[in-house]
């Protein structure tokens, strides 16, 4: 840290006297910064970035470290003790400290007394009613990228096998791909095992197979972007990385999150992260229900018509809140638990 400080006032050509003064800090004090031999307060550090134009990270974290090594180095146990705290710290920042608005918590409350209605129903669960919405739910997903199926049209390929004249194969596969990983998500449901990576790319593989055969099941490569928009770069190593700390996160707060809350911010991750060249949208999508499905809600089906004015209103914002997208599915989960009560 001292040569950041040392070179970071040179090449602003002051004098210890000079920065002394203008942060109302002794010149000696400054000196022996410099120098190494005492170390300023996280406020000084803080006051120094500024004026001295130091990246406040990289100061940061150099006296962070200065300060732990000053702490621990001559002890014997000192890297076993940095591993374990390492882990701990971890833990502590994968907690979700996710704090919710009036708003949110009045819906989460209404959905959950729709839930209790309907799981009355349950009892002897009507089939046709979630079939019906699984379809819907294909189809919206299908029709949200780009396939020109109707409802009609998708019913007809999933429930009676028929090729439908002037649409190409690929949307055949897409339906028929959709409703394969829908039901490769109730299996992982019923077998009640933790979310993991592999579960990831099994669908979408799913999605993609017969469609993209090369790129089914596969992290994209760097700057592999061809049907979303991302202006970001990771290397399939780092994709891994930031997938397995997605599913870390929802392992520690399943149980401590509302899960339309914990479904809509690992949509949000994945979306962020963007692991593939294609198919992005769709497996975020199924993740979100495998979460909602898991604890018993209902799969929410995002209509293409909602979707775009969503993110209409989302570009229009001046301040980014993270809280919008989740109230979003929260209407979704209960317009479907309403209509389900309706029908049933």
């Amino acid at each position: 840290m001292k040569s950041l400080l040392k070179n970071g006032r040179e090449k602003k050509g002051l004098k210890t006297r000079e920065v002394a003064q203008l942060l109302s800090i002794d010149q000696a004090l400054i000196s022996k910064f410099e120098s190494g031999t005492r170390k300023p307060t996280k406020e000084q550090v803080i006051k120094l970035a500024e004026l001295l134009e130091i990246d406040y990270e990289t100061l940061i974290i150099a006296w962070l470290k200065e300060k732990i090594l000053n702490e621990i180095e001559n002890e014997e146990f000192a890297l076993k003790a940095l591993a374990v705290a390492e882990q701990e710290l971890k833990y502590k920042k994968s907690v979700s400290k996710i704090e919710l608005s009036d708003a949110l918590e009045k819906i989460l409350k209404e959905i959950d007394i729709l839930k209790t209605k309907m799981d009355t129903f349950r009892q002897n669960e009507d089939r046709k009613n979630i079939k019906t919405l699984e379809l819907e739910y294909t189809f919206e997903s299908n029709r949200t990228e780009g396939n020109t199926m109707t409802l009609r049209e998708t019913k007809m390929v999933v429930n009676e096998g028929l090729t439908i004249s002037g649409k190409s194969m690929r949307e055949h596969l897409e339906i028929i791909n959709h409703q394969e990983a829908i039901g490769f998500i109730k299996d992982l449901i019923k077998k009640n095992n933790s979310l993991n990576e592999r579960d990831l790319l099994s669908i979408h593989n799913l999605l993609l197979r017969g469609i993209i055969p090369e790129e089914a099941g596969c992290y994209r490569k760097e700057q592999d972007i061809t049907n979303d928009n991302s202006d970001i770069s990771l290397s399939p190593p780092v994709i891994s990385k930031e997938i397995e700390e997605s599913f870390i996160w929802y392992e520690i707060n399943k149980n401590r999150l509302h899960p339309i809350v914990l479904g809509a911010e690992i949509y949000e991750r994945l979306l962020k992260i963007q692991p593939f060249a294609n198919g992005n949208g769709k497996v975020s999508r199924l993740i979100l229900n495998l979460i909602l499905m898991q604890k018993g809600y209902l799969i929410v089906n995002i209509k293409k018509e909602d979707y775009e004015n969503y993110q209409s209103f989302k570009a229009e914002q001046i301040k980014n809140n993270k809280e919008d997208f989740t109230l979003f599915i929260a209407q979704m989960e209960k317009e479907s638990l309403e209509r389900y009560n309706q029908y049933s």
